[in-house]
């Protein structure tokens, strides 16, 4: 197994290059098929700086419907096993049920992406820590299937820390190793654009629960309805969110543009760590 951690204060951000292997994910561009195509396009992003790989096979998009275990780890499976073989950095895989996380974390991936934080399925954090893996942490309310019909918060940005300082719990008591946990405040997971720019704004908040932050803004709706642009043409505005994040504090940037995200943030870091 790939040996890593997740970046400590201060350190430069991670890139994580996105891989779906689901057909249904709201970026063609970002979609593979076989485990040649996703080898093909791990190459490509390793090439132009990618630090760890994303791969995940159901979409969470809204609206979204789940896959069965055996559907997900037919597509999930024989890509991990190919890129674990094949390529040297981190490989996380985007799931939140523990029988598929055991199978692929045994097939050579490093991290389960959980968009749950580990309060779905209680044995989701021991079987991460089982494999001396590590986890990402994400804040969603409600399901894919119902998260955006009409979310409301009283407090926003506290609401969202009580939920991720309770998956750290979770993780650490499960014996995650600690400098393996990262925590995502789940930008588009039952929130609305208001509510998104809120805590892009204030990201740097969630630096008080001790834990490197993942960003994942990367072509989103926020970055479509702030331009009324589609998909295909996002990558300025992800851009532009994905430095503003770094600037906040953000320690990983979830991207489907590793060159040119990973450029950006190299440019931005240049000019945050410049003295005088």
């Amino acid at each position: 197994m790939t040996s890593f951690r997740f970046p400590r204060p201060g350190e430069e951000a991670l890139v994580m290059g996105v891989i779906n292997l689901s057909a249904e994910s709201f970026y063609e561009d970002s979609r593979c098929e076989t485990p040649e195509q996703a080898l093909q396009v791990a190459e490509r992003m390793i090439a132009e700086g990618a630090d760890v790989l994303d791969i995940g096979a159901e979409s969470s998009r809204p609206g979204s419907v789940p896959l069965s275990e055996q559907e997900e780890l037919n597509r999930l499976l024989p890509i991990v096993k190919k890129l674990a073989e094949s390529v040297n950095i981190p490989i996380s895989v985007d799931t939140y049920k523990p029988a598929v996380a055991h199978e692929v974390l045994q097939a050579g991936a490093n991290i389960i992406n959980d968009i749950t934080g580990l309060q779905k399925f209680p044995d989701m954090a021991k079987t991460i820590a089982r494999f001396q893996a590590g986890a990402i942490l994400m804040h969603m309310q409600g399901t894919p299937q119902t998260m955006q019909d009409n979310p409301q918060y009283v407090d926003l940005l506290t609401e969202i820390s009580a939920f991720l300082n309770q998956s750290i719990a979770i993780a650490v008591s499960a014996g995650i190793d600690p400098e393996k946990i990262a925590i995502d405040p789940g930008i588009g997971f039952g929130k609305t654009d208001s509510h998104n720019l809120l805590i892009l704004k204030n990201l740097s908040r969630l630096k008080e629960l001790g834990k490197p932050v993942l960003l994942g803004i990367s072509r989103k709706s926020l970055i479509g309805n702030i331009l009324n642009l589609p998909v295909e043409e996002r990558l300025e505005g992800s851009l532009s969110a994905a430095v503003f994040g770094v600037m906040q504090g953000a320690s990983i940037i979830r991207t489907h543009d590793v060159q040119a995200t990973q450029r950006a943030v190299k440019v931005a870091e240049s000019i945050m760590k410049e003295e005088g």
